[in-house]
């Protein structure tokens, strides 16, 4: 019988211990926008950890996932959750979980949850991969659509021109982040920014506007609706613990929804 997407539910990925350094989390902090003056995120003697640092350590496995061919080149980030179960230590060793969760048959594609669990987060991964889809599985329940009455409150977020070539540095060293020709061969004049870089940098601005630090967040999720590139300025339009984040008018970030403690 040839295997086919939904083979994949369920099925274990592994476990694996991934240590970090202080000075680890405090790049991460820093790739993703955080400013020089902001003691509480990069500086040694004061700084919380961003919970988004830990999809950093995470992201084996997806990684695994794409290596043994579950899905190809043509697959793309889909959406992203975070659930935060207690803070990261400024450095040390984590144990992880990983197993594929629900596989999703759309026909023309199937969608991948990949679930990560240790004692300080659980995050899924969904991937979109083309190509892969129309094996008689189920659909999946269809997305409700987010509440967003009237135009919400609108924050300002800059991305800094070195912030895909820092972000890289944490973990995510696809070709299209840094290299003009990457990028041009997926249609984009200029290296773009990743996902979850746009998205970490939106907690900063989020918690602030909230009176929270970024440390006290409980859950994030979003879903990547479009292309950010270093130096743009973006939009973050939020309506309570719901944003959405628009570049020149367009959502690059969908559905979102930040939650503090």
């Amino acid at each position: 019988m040839t295997a086919t997407a939904g083979d994949w539910a369920g099925r274990p990925i592994g476990d694996r211990v991934v240590s970090y350094t202080e000075w680890d989390a405090i790049l991460y902090a820093l790739a993703v926008g955080a400013p020089a003056d902001r003691l509480d995120l990069v500086f040694e003697d004061q700084f919380r950890v961003m919970p988004t640092f830990g999809l950093t350590l995470a992201q084996w496995a997806p990684d695994v996932l794409a290596t043994e061919g579950a899905w190809d080149n043509t697959s793309v980030h889909g959406s992203q959750k975070l659930v935060v179960h207690k803070e990261l230590p400024r450095q040390g060793e984590i144990s992880m979980s990983a197993r594929v969760g629900n596989v999703w048959d759309k026909g023309a594609a199937s969608i991948f949850e990949i679930e990560v669990t240790c004692e300080y987060f659980t995050a899924t991964w969904s991937i979109f991969a083309p190509g892969t889809g129309g094996w008689g599985g189920e659909r999946g329940a269809k997305a409700e659509p987010a509440v967003r009455e009237g135009e919400g409150d609108v924050l300002e977020y800059n991305v800094a021109l070195n912030s895909a070539a820092l972000y890289r540095l944490t973990g995510d060293r696809h070709h299209i982040h840094i290299d003009p020709a990457a990028a041009a061969r997926i249609g984009q004049e200029k290296p773009i920014l990743q996902g979850l870089a746009t998205i970490a940098g939106a907690l900063i601005p989020l918690a602030d506007a909230a009176g929270k630090h970024p440390a006290d967040l409980v859950e994030l999720e979003g879903r990547f609706s479009g292309m950010v590139i270093p130096g743009d300025h973006l939009q973050i339009r939020t309506w309570g613990e719901s944003f959405d984040i628009e570049r020149d008018g367009t959502v690059v970030i969908a559905a979102g929804k930040a939650t503090f403690a």
